[in-house]
């Protein structure tokens, strides 16, 4: 009986689903993505988006190997372009037309920048920079999630999950940051609204945490500020960033246990 029921615990518990994931080759949607595949049904399809072809190829081969069942499609785009996110609507929505008896449909918005942090507000001076930011930072993940929720509207026995993956500058300004603390604000702000207009879709933005990734070396040694540098400096030297894989695995119980109130900015440090 003990033996049956360790094997019941191991069942895949997010059902056969759609899962996709953007900014998957590296970071925290790479670490997503390992450890929400486990949980997926055979005959799950999960579609890894980023720019790097060779990082996505070698995620895709590692997931098919240990995820025989699962269906995974790597797809190489540029999200900052209308041709990188219509290629990535095409995939998708092309993959999904023939897929029967799906549960669920998961959208992990993740692919994020941190824009020139080199510069103070009044440095921002190029409506072409601050436009190409928010193209692959807010109008992306806006298009994306749009239309293939539009895809799919209110069919029975579907759960639909959105999640943006936030952060402290979603609701917190920092010197030198303003691309950044405005594209992050502006996410769950959009995200907030998804929840209000369609109940029938859950959705949480997700804090993941000072990650201790490539992004962060950027931050605490391309800063403008000073004060900024040295703290994220303390954090590395203190040991104080979280680890991609620990925080990923929050985000994938709170996807699990779905209690949270939709459209709801959760930090990693609250749960």
């Amino acid at each position: 009986m003990e033996a049956r029921d360790t094997a019941q615990q191991r069942q895949p518990s997010l059902g056969k689903a759609a899962c996709i994931i953007t900014g998957a080759s590296r970071g925290f949607g790479r670490s997503l993505a390992l450890l929400l595949a486990p949980q997926l049904e055979a005959g799950s399809i999960l579609f890894l988006v980023a720019r790097s072809r060779g990082a996505l190829a070698e995620l895709e081969a590692k997931l098919q190997c240990s995820f025989p069942g699962l269906k995974v499609n790597s797809v190489p785009a540029d999200l900052g372009t209308e041709d990188g996110v219509q290629l990535v609507l095409q995939v998708v929505l092309h993959k999904l037309l023939g897929a029967a008896d799906l549960q669920r449909l998961l959208i992990i918005n993740n692919a994020g920048s941190l824009g020139d942090i080199s510069k103070s507000f009044v440095d921002f001076t190029s409506a072409a920079e601050v436009n190409s930011y928010f193209a692959f930072n807010v109008t992306s993940a806006l298009c994306l999630t749009s239309s293939i929720l539009k895809a799919f509207p209110g069919q029975p026995g579907l759960c639909k999950t959105v999640v943006n993956v936030s952060s402290l500058c979603a609701l917190k300004p920092f010197k030198s940051w303003t691309l950044y603390c405005t594209g992050k604000a502006s996410r769950d702000m959009m995200f907030q609204v998804l929840a209000l207009e369609e109940p029938g879709v859950r959705v949480i933005s997700y804090a993941p945490g000072p990650l201790d990734t490539e992004m962060q070396q950027l931050a605490r040694t391309k800063s403008g500020d000073p004060e900024i540098r040295r703290q994220l400096l303390n954090m590395k030297n203190s040991g104080q960033l979280v680890d991609c894989s620990l925080s990923a695995q929050k985000l994938v119980s709170l996807l699990l246990e779905d209690m949270f109130d939709s459209g709801a900015h959760v930090d990693f440090y609250a749960i």
